[in-house]
């Protein structure tokens, strides 16, 4: 009997139903422009851009363009590319004109789908990026796709690794740009990171089609993208703690693998204790929980991390003496990308590899806030509804399931489960050669690189595969009835096969598809299938290349023509016409056979990475298959409570090789995965929680730069700073309302020439004088400096003026807030400890990290102020001496240090420095300037000396050392 709920969806069909069935009349509106567009000329229907472009400039909208443009870019589409979009391929570009996320099974032509909305939302002249996960997508797709572009007078451009930044701006420039999310994180914030307007690459962020939405925009979201720079080299205490780890035993540590924590116990902190007394790196009455201990408590605890929570071949992989991180949804490897806090180069020293600098935050951004920036952004999936709700939280984007093109005849089995995972395994295997033995092409999924290599090991070894023949054997001895009649034949059939391989001393013929062999990735997904193939690949399996029945014609043709070095036309013709038929023919064999099978060896944490891996097959109304082996050792069945389950296994008698297969397994392995879901996604929403604390601060602290760079005149702006650096100071010295004899003039007189470079201020006098208050002090202060700085300006000229302060400016907004970033990062590791004095975490951030902002603020007018009163200009031939005795210097340290005699003894004394010394600003160099030739010998032309630098008169000597000595 239906429930309320399913009967009223049966009448009235589902939200989503009612959502596509109202775009049937855009599309039916489509339609009925097609004989209309497909009479025109190709310059005709290419007019249509100018047409429509004419058209948005006099008041029409989008919406009200859709329906002509959609019916253009259809039939450029047939005439660039002989592909007519189908009638769900129309409603998918309406969802993503829509601002939508467009959830479409595998193989429904994704990428045609963009052109339409990417054509559309180009004609504003603000330009539309495509974002695809990987360099090689981006690459296809733009010179697939561009020929419909340019059919219609668009340009195309693609944003990949190596361009430098004139091509990149004139990528950005093009209509449409497809680019990675990476790349487009990374050009942002190195945009915001440069000093000039004209330096910018990107020219805004106006509409994004993303594909593959789930895995950038959830998959990826947690990962912040990071442009960093070297810090303080700590690789010998990283190796040296490394040492200690390995030593510990079960009782010295807690590991919680649920959540992905490991701590140590009492027994382990002394035992780490005392090994670290004994190698010198803590004093004998020091604990790792003392304030002066917590780099090294850091080093620790993130070498324990990298023994026990981080696996080889799992989370990472050791190629060419590097430690490469693996991302764990998609199984790629991520060169360039490292851990941060640190673990990263735990990491490289449990490897015993090269450990590299550890590095500072310079910019940083999370794609959740990059791709929140666009003012239209758009999605395509073939697995979205899953999480529909945290799309629908975060991003704002509804998701709406486009019905295939024609209905999906893939049988989906339920899940078999077995005891061991050596049952498990075996089940796989006698699986693999039952479908090689009938010719039916078979995608292995795994979960990681170590798992895919142990199967590729089975299929490979002889020996494994006698043994399985033997257990089939008996299996089939066993069935003795007559309704078993075709049980036994099936068992013995297989068990045949295996035995033929392992005589042979064969295995399976199989191709292994991971982060080792991802150059290869399209390739080997495009022959996948092909009769009686065997693919094992990770989570990563077929993303952007379709596995067509037979095996991919495209790429067949290709590689034989690069292979045989065919140039001549007639022989490719030849060739192609028999490559074609060679696959039309195996198309048929692997129809008979059943189309493409799915295996998996697992669960994943997450429902939407195994339907991935299941839409592989029945693309287009092909016959397929999916079937998931699990086995109670499995992670996910591991962790979340197999036991109870393994003991009822126990009890029922359940014999060697059976599996329980039952609808209501499925069920339960879908709520533990739904639980695992909702938490990730709680995680990830409590991350962007805080990251948009830091969002916040970027978004003001990139928009000020901006301004800064877009202004020709900051004089004003300086002249501000400067008033609020005095406002300060005489609140500091001479609270208001405060008696005189209560002032601190001796104070503030130090502070100002701290700043200002001026002895001459006369502030202790005005104090002296009947009915100075405060107000007074700061005016006359106001008024002196501003004429200090204009006498600054017209000796500097006032264009050189303006770039010094323009220069200044950026320099120092980048230098403190890259220190604000530290801050923040430490801040943020230690903020969760305030909830145990039942404080909430989040709102405590919040204040700090303003109050830590308003500071940034103020050291900003403090350095800025300070250091253009000591900004000096220097003449070419200064500038060119400086850098002459710089390079001396340099070369005698370097000749220094190669002999060792200024090397420190470990342990060595040292002064104790401050974390931030009150020191007098940092003097920058004088500005290079064409200016009066000075005269060596009359004083009265040098202009303001530092008094570190060489002296005019010729002497070679130090200015404080000659005509500046003090008497």
């Amino acid at each position: 009997m239906l429930g309320l709920g399913a009967a009223a969806r049966k009448i009235f069909g589902t939200a989503n139903d009612r959502k596509v069935k109202s775009m049937m009349k855009t599309v039916q509106r489509i339609n009925a422009l097609e004989p209309e567009i497909e009479a025109l000329s190709d310059e005709a229907l290419r007019g249509k851009t100018d047409e429509f472009k004419a058209r948005l400039a006099k008041g029409e909208t989008l919406d009200g363009l859709l329906p002509e443009a959609f019916a253009v870019v259809r039939e450029a589409a047939r005439r660039a590319l002989g592909l007519r979009p189908f009638d769900v391929q129309l409603i998918g570009g309406i969802v993503l004109h829509q601002g939508k996320i467009a959830e479409m099974k595998t193989g429904e032509g994704k990428t045609l789908v963009a052109t339409l909305p990417a054509y559309l939302n180009a004609l504003t002249g603000k330009g539309v990026h495509v974002v695809t996960v990987n360099d090689y997508l981006a690459r296809r797709d733009a010179e697939w796709m561009g020929k419909v572009y340019g059919f219609l007078g668009l340009t195309t451009g693609v944003i990949v690794p190596g361009l430098d930044d004139a091509q990149r701006k004139a990528a950005y420039a093009c209509d449409v740009t497809y680019a990675t999310n990476n790349e487009l994180g990374f050009d942002y914030l190195r945009d915001n990171m440069k000093y000039r307007i004209e330096d910018m690459v990107q020219r805004g962020h106006a509409y994004a089609i993303v594909d593959e939405v789930d895995s950038i925009l959830i998959d990826e979201a947690r990962t912040p993208l990071i442009i960093s720079g070297p810090a303080e080299d700590s690789a010998a205490l990283y190796q040296a703690v490394d040492k200690i780890i390995p030593e510990l035993s079960e009782e010295h540590y807690e590991l919680d693998e649920k959540s992905r924590q490991v701590s140590m116990t009492d027994e382990g902190n002394e035992f780490v204790e005392q090994r670290l007394r004994a190698a010198g790196l803590l004093p004998e009455d020091a604990s790792l929980y003392d304030p002066e201990s917590i780099t090294l408590l850091h080093h620790v605890n993130q070498a324990l991390r990298a023994h026990k929570l981080f696996k080889r071949d799992v989370h990472y992989i050791v190629k060419d003496g590097q430690v490469i991180i693996i991302d764990e949804f998609t199984g790629r490897m991520m060169p360039g990308r490292r851990y941060g806090d640190g673990q990263h180069q735990a990491l490289e020293a449990k490897e015993g590899v090269p450990v590299q600098p550890e590095n500072v935050t310079l910019a940083s951004v999370t794609f959740q806030n990059y791709f929140r920036l666009y003012d239209k952004l758009a999605g395509m999936t073939g697995t979205a509804m899953t999480e529909a709700d945290e799309f629908a939280e975060i991003y704002g984007l509804e998701v709406i399931e486009i019905p295939t093109n024609k209905p999906v005849a893939r049988i989906d089995d339920d899940d078999l489960v077995f005891r061991t995972g050596k049952e498990k395994y075996r089940a796989i295997v006698e699986a693999i050669a039952d479908g090689v033995r009938r010719g039916q092409p078979m995608l292995v999924g795994t979960t990681s690189i170590e798992k895919s290599e142990q199967l590729s090991q089975m299929l490979s070894d002889p020996a494994f595969l006698a043994e399985t023949a033997r257990f089939l054997r008996a299996q089939a001895e066993k069935l003795t009835k007559k309704k078993d009649a075709e049980r036994r034949e099936y068992l013995e059939q297989t068990a045949e096969f295996l035995e033929a391989r392992a005589r042979q001393g064969k295995g399976i013929p199989h191709q292994v598809l991971n982060a080792r062999h991802h150059e290869r990735e399209a390739h080997i997904v495009a022959q996948a299938g092909a009769p009686g193939a065997v693919t094992i690949a990770t989570n990563m399996a077929g993303r952007g290349t379709d596995i067509k029945l037979g095996g991919n014609e495209e790429f067949r043709i290709a590689d034989e023509i690069a292979m045989r070095g065919l140039t001549d036309p007639d022989e490719i013709a030849a060739l192609e016409a028999q490559i074609k038929a060679e696959i039309a023919e195996a198309r048929a064999k692997a129809l008979e056979a059943g189309g493409l099978w799915v295996l998996s060896t697992e669960r994943h944490e997450s429902r939407r990475i195994d339907n991935q891996l299941r839409g592989r097959s029945g693309r287009q109304g092909d016959p397929g298959r999916s079937t998931f082996y699990l086995s109670l050792e499995d992670d996910l069945m591991r962790i979340f409570g197999s036991e109870r389950m393994d003991k009822m296994l126990r009890t029922l008698g359940m014999e060697e090789g059976e599996a329980i297969i039952h609808p209501w397994v499925n069920k339960a392995i879908e709520k533990a995965q739904a639980k695992v879901e909702a938490r990730n996604f709680d995680i990830r929403k409590n991350l962007l929680k805080f990251d948009d604390v830091m969002n916040d601060q970027r978004k003001v602290i990139f928009a000020q730069r901006r301004e800064i760079m877009e202004a020709d005149d900051l004089s004003d702006v300086v002249r501000d700073m400067r008033r609020e650096l005095i406002d300060e100071l005489v609140a500091e010295h001479i609270p208001p309302r405060a008696y005189a004899d209560q002032w601190r003039v001796e104070e503030l007189y130090g502070e100002l020439v701290r700043y200002f470079g001026r002895p001459d201020i006369p502030v202790i006098e005005w104090a002296k004088e009947e009915g100075v208050d405060d107000q007074v002090i700061r005016e006359r202060l106001y008024k002196l400096t501003d004429e200090f700085m204009a006498r600054k300006a017209a000796e500097f000229g006032p264009e050189v003026m303006r770039q010094i302060e323009k220069s200044l400016l950026l320099q120092t907004i980048d230098h403190r807030w890259r220190e604000h970033l530290v801050m923040l990062e430490h801040l943020r590791s230690v903020i969760g400890f305030r909830g145990y004095a039942q404080r909430d975490p989040l709102n405590e951030y919040k204040s700090e990290a303003f109050a830590l902002f308003e500071s940034l603020l103020a050291r900003l007018r403090r350095d800025v102020t300070g250091q253009l009163s000591y900004v000096q200009v220097m003449r070419q031939d200064e500038m060119a001496e400086r850098m002459r005795q710089e390079e001396e210097a340099r070369l005698a340290q370097a000749q220094l240090s190669a002999g060792g005699e200024a090397a420190a003894a470990p342990g060595a004394d040292a002064a104790p420095q401050p974390a931030e010394a009150p020191a007098r600003p940092a003097r920058p160099e004088r500005a290079v300037a064409d200016v009066a030739e000075i005269d060596p010998r009359d004083p009265a032309t040098w202009g303001k000396i530092g008094r570190n630098e060489p002296c005019p008169c010729g002497s070679g000597r130090k200015f404080k050392h000659c005509h500046g000595k003090l008497v």
